[in-house]
């Protein structure tokens, strides 16, 4: 008998793809590609070698701006044709006024158009016999954990921020899409799931809790309905970008009986109850101390993160030295600090009070100084105890994990020595024999 003769697809066409932004950029990178390579495009690493170069921009913060820009501008630079999508696709004249030569320019989440983009640069062909898509799509964080997004857009309106401009009113998605999505990434070998979207906690308002059916069961589209059934995927179910609304209280028994992962990533952005009023967020701090220590008490492992801002308009001394008492009461596990930076078309530009550059940084210094005494003090807590850690990476020197409390590039890490049969992704036991200001040290014991 002869050899089979060997079927192989010739791509249709070769694409670049620039992500530049968050996690909910990234996951929407994440479906273009997909969808593209179910249709038998094929992916270049460089400039050179693709037919055309999709940029996926972030328009968040003026530096973000220039980010983007810049990276369309390179990108036409290298290889001549590109297609610019995202956050700062909301702004085309923008774009157009320094790169009139880009081919198509897009919205954010505009999926649908930015494949339509595509397919008159490069029309896609089609194969009966060929089928590349892995069951949970393409990705590109490491195949144990995949960021789900499950809604756009937000009903905010905080003066520091013009999301709602760029990415429009909250959109949510029925429950049983999400679920749908995030059924075949734990069946494609997903061991962790991150929730994401501008407003975790205002899922579904939008839609009024529209019922959707999963499992032959009717489910809400509500973050506690979608957490409960999150949970019953056997997955790391890990929270991001969680406001502090009132039904937040409700997601922390999911926590206590193990559904979902003790861990909330709460952008609280500032303490002083003036500074959130110029920042058109709730002035409600005490409150908040009450109900962090209501779910400590609940869930002693609970882990919480949040974000803060220094130097807004408007910023006192007196401001800035509540803030950081806050801090100590509030004894976050994990916390990012931004200099505030004005937004073009933001509502805080107009706000009186302007800090100096020199005092924002001061702040931050000063601020960073004592969140990271209260990291190292908290991770202290954790030395001489046993605790899960899923495995990232294999490095050269030693084995790279995060614990539960531990959400991928932005908290900290355990680090293990070498053993062999560890691979990434794996679930282990570690016992934890030191620590410092953010990272663990251990070894496994299981």
């Amino acid at each position: 008998m002869g050899k089979a003769k060997q079927i192989r697809k010739k791509a249709t066409a070769k694409i670049g793809l620039v992500s530049l932004g968050c996690a909910k950029a990234l996951y929407d990178s994440e479906r273009i590609v997909s969808h593209l390579r179910a249709e038998g495009y094929d992916f270049s690493p460089d400039y050179r070698g693709a037919d055309l170069v999709i940029v996926n921009t972030c328009g968040f913060l003026e530096s973000a701006r220039t980010e983007s820009l810049d990276a369309i501008g390179e990108a036409l630079e290298e290889n001549g044709k590109v297609i610019v999508t995202g956050c700062l696709g909301a702004e085309p004249d923008v774009i157009k006024a320094r790169h009139p030569k880009v081919l198509d320019i897009t919205g954010p989440a505009h999926y649908e158009a930015v494949i339509n983009a595509v397919h008159r640069a490069h029309p896609p062909e089609h194969d009966p016999h060929f089928d590349l898509l892995p069951p949970g799509g393409l990705k590109f964080t490491p195949r144990h954990y995949a960021y789900l997004k499950i809604s756009e857009g937000c009903n905010n309106s905080c003066r520091f921020c013009i999301i709602p401009d760029l990415r429009g009113k909250l959109v949510s998605r029925n429950i049983s899409d999400v679920m749908g999505e995030a059924e075949k990434l734990v069946s494609a070998g997903v061991k962790e799931l991150l929730i994401v979207s501008q407003d975790t906690s205002a899922y579904g308002s939008d839609i009024q809790y529209q019922q959707g059916d999963w499992r032959g069961q009717p489910r809400r589209s509500h973050i506690l309905d979608l957490a409960q059934a999150l949970g019953e995927l056997g997955a790391w179910i890990r929270l991001h970008y969680v406001y502090p609304y009132p039904h937040v209280d409700n997601l922390v028994p999911l926590m206590a009986e193990g559904k979902i992962l003790p861990y909330l990533d709460i952008p609280f952005q500032h303490a002083s109850p003036k500074i959130l009023k110029a920042m058109k967020r709730p002035a409600n701090e005490a409150k908040v101390l009450d109900r962090i220590r209501a779910w400590r008490s609940q869930v002693p492992a609970l882990s919480l993160r949040s974000t803060f801002i220094v130097g807004y308009p408007g910023e006192t001394e007196k401001d800035f030295a509540y803030l950081l008492e806050w801090l100590e009461e509030a004894d976050l596990d994990r916390v990012g600090c931004f200099k505030y930076e004005a937004v073009t078309g933001a509502a805080a530009n107009e706000l009186p009070g302007a800090v100096t550059e020199e005092i924002k940084q001061e702040r931050w210094e000063r601020f960073m100084q004592v969140q990271q005494r209260i990291s190292a003090a908290r991770l202290k807590k954790r030395v001489g105890k046993n605790t899960e850690v899923i495995i990232d990476q294999i490095g050269k020197n030693a084995i790279l994990g995060r614990t539960k409390g531990d959400a991928p590039e932005i908290d900290g890490l355990v680090h293990l020595p070498l053993q062999k049969n560890i691979r990434p992704g794996d679930i282990v036991k570690a016992h934890i024999h030191a620590s410092d200001a953010y990272d663990l040290h251990g070894r496994i014991i299981i």
